[in-house]
Parts: structure tokens; sequence; C-alpha cells
């Protein structure tokens, strides 16, 4: 097919490479060894006025959502136009890329649209707090936005590290937080969303793609297995006598492995989080909490839980040590939508440099406004897929490639 769009990519990565090093800066920081910023910071507040300044320079119409959430558009509010964007927050250890690389890539489109003398309605969104790191949830502007979450859980459920509640935290950066269901207006008349992020995994590097479409976003299980045993003393206890509980705990973690395999098609199972108590050398382990995150796109998730729950229990019960399965927070799988997915396809067939068409592993805010627009995401190569660390690298010609991409399948939509 014609490419709908031919961008110079090489000043497009410039001008992409300009906004990274900048935002990396310490004026948009809190760290001078990693990227730190979070809500209501104000090395946050300081980003949200970059990318206001470079929007409102180009003749974008910026504002923000009751909660903070910042927006940007060359249409009026509510308009039908093509939404953009990602998250400019970062987790308390990160690198100068994850997120950020797509809000500002998602300005460069912004750029490449008004500088085509075309016009290309659309609306840049940067979503509050997708790390977590202020309030200890993930993808919360997004939530928010989206209503799945409550005005109780606001007030005094999602605290900061230091105590403080979401609510309070928004009123005092003077965010007019009562009004939070008015966030789901800025959504009104997107005709699609894309959302460009690096990969976060090796494969795109590892297969030498450029780019990686995203098909569906993975679905996860998050929760814990406690196993309760008896704590005795190491040494006077002989091996007979013991009920220890790290031992079915050992055997669950090495079954989660052997099941993601067994399931595969996307499979994956983690068990990251070990805490045995007393957690003494000399005791025999009382209690043991072993965490569990498995995701897929095709439901194979659900079947690794459902098998695996029963079993850590029987393996328990033969060694006489209790047993607890906890959930703590699931997500359905999320597909992308075919239409948009096939117009990033074709705009990528174009160019002539390689890309693939792949799934998410990885939660980000384009889940939840799956629940109103038709959407996408783009996946740009970092290096080793490395991220939330201070190592994260990715190439800004690989997201001057993304830009271009985007922008064609914008037009080729006709939005």
């Amino acid at each position: 097919m014609a490419k709908t769009v031919t961008i110079d990519r090489e000043r497009s990565a410039e001008r992409i490479e300009r906004d990274i090093e900048t935002l990396a800066g310490p004026d948009y920081t809190e760290s001078a060894d990693c990227i730190r910023r979070y809500a209501y910071t104000p090395v946050y507040e300081n980003t949200l006025r970059y990318f206001t300044g470079e929007l409102e320079r180009i003749g974008f119409e910026v504002w923000r959502d009751p909660v903070g959430t910042l927006v940007a558009s060359n249409v009026p509010k509510g308009a039908p136009a093509f939404g953009i964007g990602s998250h400019c927050d970062s987790n308390r250890n990160g690198g100068k890329y994850d997120g950020t690389l797509g809000v500002v890539t998602a300005l460069e489109v912004c750029r490449l649209a008004q500088e085509s003398g075309e016009h290309v309605p659309l609306r840049l969104i940067s979503f509050l707090e997708e790390e977590g790191s202020g309030f200890g949830q993930m993808l919360l502007g997004s939530r928010i936005m989206l209503q799945r979450v409550t005005e109780e859980e606001l007030k005094g459920t999602f605290l900061s590290p230091e105590g403080v509640s979401f609510w309070d935290a928004a009123k005092a950066a003077g965010c007019p937080v009562e009004d939070w269901r008015a966030s789901i207006a800025e959504l009104d008349g997107l005709t699609g969303w894309v959302e460009v992020h690096i990969e976060q995994g090796r494969v795109l590097q590892d297969t030498g793609n450029r780019l990686g479409i995203v098909h569906a976003i993975a679905g996860y299980v998050h929760g814990d297995f406690r196993f309760t045993g008896r704590a005795d003393h190491a040494g006077a206890t002989p091996m007979g006598f013991r009920v220890d509980a790290a031992i079915p705990a050992a055997e669950t973690i090495l079954e989660v492995e052997r099941l993601a395999n067994e399931i595969g098609d996307t499979t994956v199972g983690t068990t990251g989080e070990v805490e045995s108590f007393p957690s003494l050398i000399n005791v025999v382990p009382g209690g043991m909490r072993v965490s569990l995150d498995t995701r897929s796109v095709t439901g194979g998730h659900l079947q690794l839980r459902d098998r695996i729950v029963p079993y850590a229990r029987e393996r328990a019960e033969a060694r006489g040590v209790g047993f607890e399965w906890v959930e703590r927070q699931g997500l359905d799988v999320t597909p992308m939508d075919d239409g948009i997915v096939a117009a990033l396809t074709a705009e990528a067939e174009a160019t002539g440099e390689p890309f693939m068409v792949m799934p998410s592993g990885a939660a980000h805010d384009t889940m939840c406004v799956a629940d109103r627009v038709p959407t996408a995401m783009l996946f740009v190569p970092c290096r080793d897929g490395l991220s939330h660390t201070p190592l994260e690298d990715a190439d800004t010609r690989d997201a001057a490639l993304a830009a271009e991409v985007l922008l064609g399948a914008i037009r080729a939509l006709g939005a």
C-alpha cells in the first residue's frame, strides 16, 4: 500500500531525544540517581508544565481533569478527536523512558500533525499515577477516569507512604477532587486511542523488530499463598517432629513454574514475594507467605490459579500445615480494536521496517480506556528488557518511527 505519512525521522528523533533528556534533568526528578516523580510533587508539576508549554506552543489548548490528569487538544473539549498519550510519573527507582517516552512521542505526533498543514483532530492525555508510587495504586488516574474506584477509597484507603490520603493530597494540590466523577468526560468524542510505550521485555530486541503492535493486554491474577506450620528450634527439633511451613511453600513455587510451562500459550507465573515467619536462621518457619502473579492473553492465568491453589492446599495438608489462598486483585484480558491494529499494521508494513504483532504482558492505562474507546498500543524496544530502573534505554529513532506509523494510522482511519 502507499504510505499515508512520511516524516523526517531524524528531526523527530532529535526532538524526542531533547524532550527525554530535559525531563531527566534535576528539575524533573527527586533523585540524582534515578527518575523519581509521582503525583502532586513539585517535580511532577514541573513535568506537566513542560508538556503544557510545548503543547501550547503549537496551538493546543491544555487543561487538567479534576484529579490532575493532563489533557490537551487542537479541537474543543468533547469534539471528535483521536486520543494519544501515556503517563509521565515513575516508580521510586525509575528510568527516563517508561511512560514518559509515550507522552513525548504523543507530543511529537501533535507537532507533526500541526506542521503538516492538514487538520488532524487530536487529544493528548498524560494519566496521573500509572505506576502507583504515590498512593500504592496502579493505573490510578485512568481508573478514576473510568470510575473503577470509590470515593471511600480515594478518601481513606489510597494512602501515600506518609499516610496522607489521595483525597487530601489532591485537595492540597488545588485539584477539585470532589468532582472526580466528571473525569470520564475527557473521553467524550474520542474516536480511538493508541498508547506508545517501551516494551519492558526483550522480545523486540531479540527478534530484531523495531516496533510491536499490541493485539491484547494480558489479564492477571495477584494473590498470596499463606502456609501456617509450627515455629520450633532448628537444633532441638528432629526432622520427623517438624511442621515446617517452608516445605509446601517451596513445592508450590516449583509447581507454578511447571504449570505455567505446561499451560503455555502466553501464560506466565511468578512468585516474587516470599516471606517466612519468624524469619530467624535458627527457627523452623512457622509461617510462609508466597505471592502469585499470573498473566496471559488467553485465559491461561485463570487456569493456572485454578490448578495451583488446590495443589498448594494438598501439599500443605499432606504435611499437617494450615493453608489459605488470599486473592488480591484480578483484571480481565483486554483485547485491542481490530480496526486500529489493522491500520497500524498496514502503516508499519509500508515503512519497510521490521515489526511484529504481539501481546502486552504488562498492565497499562489503555486497559481502562478500552472500557469506552477503541484502543491499541505500539511498543518500541528497550535494551535487554530493562524497565523500572535507571538502566532503562531506548532508541529515540524507534520512537520517531512509532510517531510516523501512529500519525499515518490516524489519518488512514479518518480520525
